[in-house]
């Protein structure tokens, strides 16, 4: 690929003479669950996200799984869900024997719409789950007055809005309790699985900490039936050199995302994307609409462009999800969407050169 979609490989090396050495000691120690690294990641991304409490897990998943059972919900209950969105939120809601509620997006963002989550509510809604899709946060204002109205959680899904805020706080404080993923390809990734519950509730964080241990706070001691998921000290040591350089990565993603909108404005046949009033966006992707998207997408790669789709399926159209019930037309901006959305090279170590070459290679074919 003369661009790739994303470039691990820079950010790696960014971090190699700072990482390599505290690997070398943990090899020697072998101290490979919790510890030091754990304890002052855990600091340092609660500092961070601007809560008091961040319990690490394996994975985005396990942390979107234990922050719903932390929010009480529980088998029947429905959790309220937008439909773009990977399918890990839904899935997190189904593993506990919950049921999700899949609802529209808006037109302009594609995050979740207040209206049809409020038209949505029932006797057996217990969470609404806004995902900060994108790289920007839900409209959490509306959200939160719904919740308190109705007695809801919120329960948010932040895996791809490190460091994004809006005008009421930074995506991972801003409900009850929150779920965040650091793979690889995250603002904040990993260098394999990883993922984090953020809040500001002591009991919630203790609770999740105990079903993250089986259950356990104490060895061999088993308070309830819980998982095991925690975040190892190899992959922590990673994200606390990626987090001192986070600031300055999402500043790099905010200037490629202007140079993109100023390349982009005068292709006809590309819809740019566009920032909610008080958002802070911190760009982990960059989606644009083309019509004939799959085309579009076959002739960038053909030019050694390596765009990406996300997603490509509403949801409520999955094979997984086919017993709820759902038809194809129950969610028109989703389902339109789907057909046209593309999501271009970003990363941090994107130059003005690679933009360039996307935006010719995008030109020259839609």
């Amino acid at each position: 690929m003369r661009v790739p979609f994303v470039d691990l490989v820079s950010q790696q090396a960014e971090i190699a003479d700072e990482v390599l050495p505290v690997w070398e000691r943990l090899f020697a120690t072998a101290g490979f669950i919790g510890g030091e690294q754990v304890d002052a990641f855990e600091r340092e991304y609660a500092e961070f996200a601007g809560v008091r409490y961040c319990v690490g897990v394996g994975n985005g998943t396990d942390a979107l799984e234990l922050a719903f059972r932390a929010a009480g919900v529980g088998q029947g209950d429905e959790v309220i869900v937008p439909v773009n969105t990977f399918i890990a939120t839904a899935e997190a809601v189904s593993r506990i024997g919950a049921v999700p509620v899949f609802v529209d997006v808006d037109p302009d963002q594609l995050l979740i719409d207040p209206a049809a989550v409020e038209a949505t509510i029932t006797p057996r809604t217990r969470a609404i789950a806004p995902v900060h899709l994108y790289g920007q946060t839900a409209p959490m204002e509306a959200l939160a007055a719904l919740a308190e109205r109705h007695g809801l959680a919120i329960v948010e899904d932040a895996a791809q809005s490190q460091g994004a805020s809006s005008a009421v706080g930074r995506a991972g404080a801003l409900g009850h309790v929150a779920a965040t993923s650091f793979y690889p390809g995250k603002n904040l990734g990993a260098a394999g699985d990883a993922g984090a519950v953020l809040t500001d509730d002591p009991a919630v964080a203790e609770f999740v900490r105990n079903l993250g241990a089986h259950g356990s706070s104490v060895k061999y001691v088993h308070d309830r039936v819980g998982v095991n998921s925690r975040l190892d000290a190899v992959q922590a040591a990673v994200l606390r050199a990626k987090l001192r350089r986070l600031g300055t990565w999402n500043t790099a993603r905010r200037a490629a995302a202007a140079h993109y909108a100023e390349l982009l404005a005068d292709v006809p046949g590309v819809r740019v994307p566009t920032v909610r009033p008080g958002n802070e966006d911190v760009w982990h992707l960059y989606v644009v609409q083309v019509d004939e998207r799959d085309r579009v997408h076959a002739d960038l790669g053909s030019a050694g462009i390596g765009a990406a789709i996300h997603y490509p399926t509403p949801l409520h159209l999955t094979a997984a999800y086919a017993d709820l019930g759902y038809r194809n037309g129950e969610f028109p901006v989703a389902e339109a969407a789907a057909g046209r959305i593309l999501s271009l090279p970003m990363f941090p170590h994107l130059t003005a050169e690679h933009q360039s070459d996307v935006v010719d290679a995008l030109r020259r074919t839609v």
